[in-house]
């Protein structure tokens, strides 16, 4: 049976019609960000745990004006990170809280976890590096999430969403993949800085209205 030419261009022709209007860019527009009335504001103070868990968080879900965005943990490989973090979040130190900074020149992340919203806010405590990555390009890729810090050591509430892939110094920890809710981040990216430029505050408010853990 001979193959019909005519029929398999006009089949590939629809393919790539149907794969060219579904880009990822173009789904991240369905995003819908509700209004909140969070603001910065003085952090909650939560108590650290001494020696890391026996049992660690699997994932995190943060409840967002934008919607859900689900983290799947790496588990053994940061103990103290992920200890600490749930402690945070167990004690509610995250709901209610902005992610204040966002860039899109060079580094492509969001940054969350001070509910002051200036960038300097924390726990009142620190715990060691984990889990860091080779230093090579794009050692940060898209959907990975790290602790922020100010140097070796010195991590403690603050920490980023990777929207695309990113490289970084091989200096801070990775202690999850987002599973669900890129689409949220890279929208809020899409949305761009206030002001404009390539790092500042998200144009696009995006609160955490609540951080679980399972």
């Amino acid at each position: 049976m001979g193959i019909n030419m005519k029929k398999v261009i006009a089949v590939l022709s629809i393919v790539v019609m149907s794969l060219l209007m579904f880009t990822p860019a173009q789904a991240s527009t369905k995003v819908k960000c509700a209004t909140t009335k969070v603001v910065g504001h003085s952090a909650k103070k939560v108590t650290p745990i001494q020696k890391p868990l026996a049992k660690l968080a699997k994932t995190f879900t943060m409840t967002t004006n934008c919607g859900s965005i689900v983290i799947s943990t790496v588990g053994n490989k940061a103990p103290w990170t992920l200890t600490e973090m749930a402690t945070l979040a167990k004690g509610k130190y995250f709901d209610g809280s902005l992610c204040h900074r966002l860039t899109t020149s060079g580094i492509f992340v969001l940054q969350c976890g001070d509910p002051t919203a200036t960038g300097s806010g924390g726990p009142g405590f620190q715990y060691p590096d984990e889990n860091l990555p080779a230093n090579a390009l794009n050692n940060y890729p898209a959907g990975t999430v790290a602790m922020a810090n100010s140097g070796p050591g010195t991590n403690g509430s603050q920490f980023f969403l990777v929207y695309a892939d990113t490289t970084l110094g091989p200096d801070y920890t990775i202690w999850g993949k987002i599973t669900k809710g890129l689409d949220i981040v890279q929208a809020i990216a899409k949305a761009g800085v206030v002001g404009g430029g390539g790092d500042g505050t998200p144009a696009q408010t995006i609160a955490l209205l609540k951080v679980t853990t399972n």
